[in-house]
């Protein structure tokens, strides 16, 4: 592999204008396929194998025209509303394409809000774009001109996604100035960014053509964005900082670029793979969901690692010298500083026991809000208070009761349950019900809207669905609606989570013992990696499940961890946890094979890498950061989760940790059994760069 990649850099570096010609041609073909035959994102939330989803398969077929989409459109203002002026609202409504059935305005007791649902006869996924959405401003905009406050809410207001842009920028923003500061020259500090931007240019087309053959979540593109630019800046910056060396080594452009390539660039394959091989665990948590986040997030990590080992070589290449800090151009030697990270790593190393000790102590008090954490998807209650989906959802949780903000629906198969009306009877005695709506029938079915009196995230709801499942409901009777799709997702992933987890620690153990030959290393490596998933679950938790931490991110009030979080955040942070487990063991294991010097080794590995993995992770949680920023809440808890993954991966671990417990192991970190050195495969991470260097060449 490293022979290839040695020869692809060289050649890129030859000829970069070839080079940066293919990638705009690329770039060019496909957002043109993307803006020619490019779908819109889609959110299914279908649960396979659940009550609720028998459920609405039954109601389905049964009640078609309850089938499709559902919204909602609330009007309110500071007096009674005029009658008259509802009902021409909703005959506009009933214009609207694909509106089934549009429900006569509920009014508020003191008659300033009304409700008014409107149930369509297709899916949100088969509306074009945002087309639904756009017909419910138009028939809405007359009553708005008049001064009256009109909000949106259901399946078709909350399946609209419109990224800002702001976390993007922040990110490139403080990632230049990283990247600036890390390499001490603008042109260097550029690379990264142009060579990540390409290639999330292409990944972004790539995803637009999913979504045309498969349901793409509304948040996996912002979710794919955010791991694609931090890794795809990080696996620039790794192979420019080694084309650097190679040049104050005085090779040539071309010559630094083909090794930089064959060394660096076989450390970004492999640490691309271990994210690659992280995303396969998303298919474990058996939602369509959580796959369009992997489609997604595969893509834009493939593009990124693409362009990087191709565009970095091109660019470096015909940058020349211009790549080094102008000093360094300008000195026919450069005395190298002592690095501070070799002078630390020495420092733990001389006291490996107390240095380790205090940094699970650490890792502990950060990882213990995780033990309170309570999670449920995010729905319209989770979103900032500007948001459309959000005021109305206040608005009929203040007018009507939470319990209007997420109906359960009864799904009755009359064949079975001869008596609805005694059923019906019986729900209006039982407590934690506040009204129970008349039941409709259609031939051998029949269906009963139950309002709680607690709002949709409310444990008390979710113990009242588990009450009526158990304990009320007779045989052919079936649950289903928001409320409980959410609270069978939670139990879903909850139950998946585990089995995610010990499939990606499985495949990361495997990966890491074959490409090290250490299994104590690997072993090591996956518990560090799982203390630092643990510490951001629980900073996580501190922070969005406590008002005081709510309000530091933009949000009115605490609310749960989203439900997707835990899964998707442990897959990405994982893959990317092993990207610098790898940059870093392959400079050690380098070392270690040279020299024979384990404690030596370390500091070492840490002194070659450290400025570069720091640089990185910095990057990655100013990317994070920014991402933290979005309105969205599930992409804001996972910037917040990442970004805090990261800075203690790159501190309390690869600072503290790592040089501690390898000073503890010593020699033992390296042991292999000789029945296992039979079997694995001889792969080097890193091609070793030569020892001889030819003479400075002329700037």
């Amino acid at each position: 592999m490293s022979r290839f990649l040695g020869r692809l850099g060289g050649a890129a570096a030859a000829h970069p204008w070839r080079t940066i010609g293919a990638w705009l041609i690329a770039l060019v073909a496909f957002t043109a396929l993307s803006v020619g035959f490019g779908g819109t994102p889609h959110d299914d939330y279908n649960v396979p194998g659940t009550q609720s989803q028998a459920g609405t398969e039954f109601l389905r077929t049964h009640f078609p025209q309850m089938s499709g989409a559902d919204a909602r459109v609330v009007v309110h203002d500071g007096k009674p509303l005029d009658p008259a002026v509802l009902e021409s609202l909703r005959g506009r409504l009933e214009k609207m394409p694909s509106a089934g059935i549009v429900q006569p305005a509920r009014m508020s007791a003191d008659g300033d809000t009304a409700l008014i649902g409107v149930q369509y006869d297709i899916p949100v996924t088969d509306f074009e774009g945002t087309t639904a959405m756009d017909a419910l401003r138009a028939a809405a905009e007359p009553l708005k001109r008049e001064g009256l406050q009109v909000e949106f809410g259901g399946q078709v207001a909350e399946n609209i996604s419109a990224p800002s842009g702001t976390a993007e920028a922040v990110g490139i923003v403080a990632a230049l100035l990283i990247l600036v500061l890390a390499l001490s020259s603008v042109v260097a500090a550029g690379l990264p960014l142009v060579v990540a931007i390409a290639g999330l240019g292409i990944a972004t087309a790539v995803i637009a053509l999913l979504e045309k053959v498969t349901d793409i979540s509304n948040t996996a593109p912002t979710v794919a964005t955010m791991v694609g630019l931090g890794v795809g800046i990080d696996y620039a910056l790794l192979l420019v900082a080694r084309h650097i060396e190679g040049l104050r080594r005085g090779l040539a452009p071309r010559e630094a670029a083909a090794e930089a390539n064959a060394t660096a660039g076989a450390s970004v394959v492999v640490a691309g793979l271990t994210v690659l091989v992280s995303l396969f665990g998303l298919k474990l948590a058996t939602l369509p969901v959580y796959s369009s986040f992997g489609y997604a997030t595969f893509a834009a990590v493939v593009a990124v690692m693409a362009a990087a080992l191709t565009l970095v070589p091109a660019l470096c290449g015909l940058a020349g010298h211009r790549v080094l800090p102008r000093k360094v151009r300008r000195s026919a030697a450069v005395v190298e500083k002592p690095s501070l990270t070799g002078r630390w790593a020495a420092s733990v190393g001389r006291r490996p026991v107390p240095a380790a000790l205090a940094a699970l102590v650490v890792l502990a008090a950060l990882a213990a809000p995780m033990l309170g954490m309570r999670t449920w998807p995010q729905d319209a209650g989770s979103q900032p208070a500007s948001n459309t989906t959000r005021q109305a959802y206040d608005l009929v949780s203040a007018e009507f009761g939470p319990g209007a903000n997420g109906p359960l629906l009864l799904a009755v198969d009359t064949t079975k349950v001869s008596d609805v009306d005694g059923l019906v009877a019986r729900l209006r005695t039982e407590p934690g019900i506040a009204s129970v709506a008349p039941p409709a029938v259609n031939g051998t079915a029949a269906v009963i809207a139950i309002e709680p009196t607690t709002g949709p995230q409310d444990k008390a709801t979710t113990r009242l669905l588990d009450h009526l499942r158990a304990d009320v409901l007779p045989a052919g009777v079936q649950v289903t609606g928001l409320v409980a799709v959410f609270a069978d997702i939670s139990e879903r992933l909850a139950d998946r989570l585990w089995i995610v987890v010990a499939f990606v620690v499985a495949l990361s153990l495997i990966l890491l013992t074959v490409l090290f030959r250490a299994p104590v290393v690997a072993v090591k490596a996956a518990i560090m990696n799982l203390l630092s998933v643990a510490a951001a679950y629980g900073v996580m938790t501190a922070v969005f499940q406590t008002d005081f931490g709510a309000h530091l991110v933009g949000l009115p009030h605490a609310v749960p961890v989203s439900s997707w979080v835990p899964i998707l955040l442990f897959t990405v942070l994982f893959g990317l946890s092993m990207d610098y487990e790898v940059f870093l063991l392959g400079r050690v294991r380098e070392d270690w094979l040279a020299t024979g010097d384990a404690r030596g080794s370390v500091i070492r590995g840490l002194a070659a890498t450290g400025r570069v993995i720091s640089s990185a992770a910095a990057i990655m949680v100013a990317v994070f950061i920014g991402f933290a920023l979005d309105p969205d809440v599930t992409v804001k808890m996972i910037g917040v989760g990442m970004a805090v993954a990261v800075f203690i991966d790159a501190t309390l671990v690869r600072l503290v940790l790592v040089p501690a417990t390898m000073a503890l192991l010593g020699r033992a970190n390296w042991w292999l059994p000789r029945w296992l050195d039979r079997l694995l495969p001889h792969v080097e991470v890193e091609k070793p760069a030569p020892a001889a260097a030819p003479a400075p060449a002329s700037v």
